[in-house]
């Protein structure tokens, strides 16, 4: 609990410095935005390097998970369009409705609220003695699925924000290169994973990441491309060799992040966790005065939010908050053959928490220079979603008080166990009176 009141400090503490960061004049604020962009993906790649590292694919049997990919799939998805519908009809003044510029830049801010936070869940849940129920194995599978998820939806929203051009025909194929990579050498790369390492590994992806903005942009100043660090990090976690001890021996202990089980590795981990949440806030931009027009001039979202106040962006936030809340109940309708209505609502709950990937969409839609309100309330709904994790946890931790402990495989369906052979019963010795019958 008590790291999730830390990042959750942090996010606001960077979101409130972010406000002050205008005053330092155009000369130092705009090449400082710079700076904190590029420091912001070098920590998201770690942290997803780190997540892919935890993804495991059973190649022999790819049918069993199917139907955790729907689920997973469906409960980011609910989330994304609850949220983006909001961002419009609530958000917006009628006249903007039917602009199809709103509609895009919507999608993108509304994609936040699609992923579940993988680390946050896994050492939360294990912190709370859940590690040996079937919701913390399916929940564990389901929240890298729709993290996944949210990483491969990125791709057409960003076609749809700067079009198809010929400079994302690149793109695509580098993207299908990754996700062929991936599969043909999960886990086959016998690479060093130590966190200077991995550290390396992510400021190498963030600067190939901005090499292509750079270099697109120069080409064609309207047409420059960023390529999120989100799906190569990912992808070169997955190919990085496991170890055969210290990956997944501690992730019952509480505070356990992503990646190896070691002393030095988890306060690395957090450490670097905590700067990226800092990071985050620091990109907002500010919520009036230049940065706010700086955006304005981009974004249509800035121009159609207006300047509410803070009372009714509150209650925004709060709507905002049970929407994407909302649309995470979808698995408590399904995997009726293999749990109770108690253990498959602690599931959908169980999905609550976001955090780092989230975030990390955020930083990207910032990136394309979409702000204003539904940016703000975006970044405060995830403030309080972080800060709410805790009850999250709590509420599975009730739910499944009275619901018998079992653990299952990861993978689904679950074979149907064979009925149970009862022994034949002894004879019964039935004693004989004497002299009688």
């Amino acid at each position: 609990m008590r790291k999730v009141l830390i990042y959750s400090v942090l996010l606001l503490g960077g979101l409130v410095a972010s406000q002050a960061l205008p005053a330092l004049g155009p000369g130092v604020y705009e090449p400082l935005t710079h700076v904190i962009r590029l420091l912001t993906m070098v920590g998201l790649a770690f942290i997803m390097i780190h997540v892919g590292q935890e993804f495991d694919l059973d190649k022999s049997n790819m049918r069993q998970y199917g139907w955790d990919y729907v689920v997973a799939a469906t409960a980011a998805t609910f989330p994304w369009i609850f949220v983006t519908l909001y961002f419009v009809f609530a958000l917006a003044p009628p006249e903007f409705w039917g602009q199809f510029d709103l509609w895009k830049e919507a999608l993108m801010q509304g994609r936040f609220a699609a992923p579940t936070s993988a680390g946050v869940l896994f050492s939360m849940l294990a912190a709370a003695g859940l590690g040996a129920t079937w919701m913390f194995h399916k929940a564990r599978i389901l929240a890298i699925f729709d993290d996944l998820d949210t990483i491969l939806l990125m791709v057409p929203i960003t076609v749809l924000l700067v079009g198809f051009r010929w400079q994302l025909g690149g793109v695509i194929a580098l993207i299908v290169l990754l996700l062929w990579a991936g599969w043909k050498y999960l886990h086959r790369w016998h690479i060093p994973y130590r966190w200077p390492w991995v550290l390396g590994y992510s400021v190498l992806l963030a600067l190939f990441s901005e090499a292509i903005y750079l270099g697109t942009g120069y080409l064609d100043p309207d047409a420059a491309v960023h390529f999120e660090v989100l799906l190569p990090a990912f992808i070169l976690g997955c190919m990085i060799a496991n170890p055969e001890h210290g990956l997944h021996e501690h992730d019952a202990l509480e505070g356990a992040l992503p990646g190896l089980d070691a002393p030095g590795e988890q306060r690395v981990a957090a450490l670097i966790s905590g700067c990226f949440m800092v990071l985050v806030g620091l990109s907002m931009p500010a919520l009036g005065g230049a940065g706010e027009a700086r955006q304005a001039e981009q974004s249509i979202s800035a121009v159609a939010g207006g300047s509410p106040g803070w009372g009714l962006i509150a209650l925004h936030v709060l709507a905002v908050t049970l929407l994407s809340n909302l649309g995470k109940m979808f698995p408590a309708l399904c995997y009726r053959r293999e749990a109770s209505l108690r253990e498959r609502l602690a599931l959908a709950i169980g999905l609550f928490p976001r955090g780092e990937v989230g975030a990390g969409v955020l930083v990207v839609a910032l990136g394309y220079g979409i702000g204003g309100t539904a940016t703000t309330v975006a970044l405060l709904s995830l403030a309080l979603n972080l800060f709410l994790t805790g009850f999250f946890i709590l509420c599975v931790k009730r739910l499944l008080a009275g619901a018998r402990p079992k653990v299952t495989s990861e993978s689904t369906p679950q074979e149907p166990r064979p009925p149970r052979r009862q022994a034949p019963r002894p004879p019964r010795n039935i004693p004989v009176r004497e002299g009688g019958h």
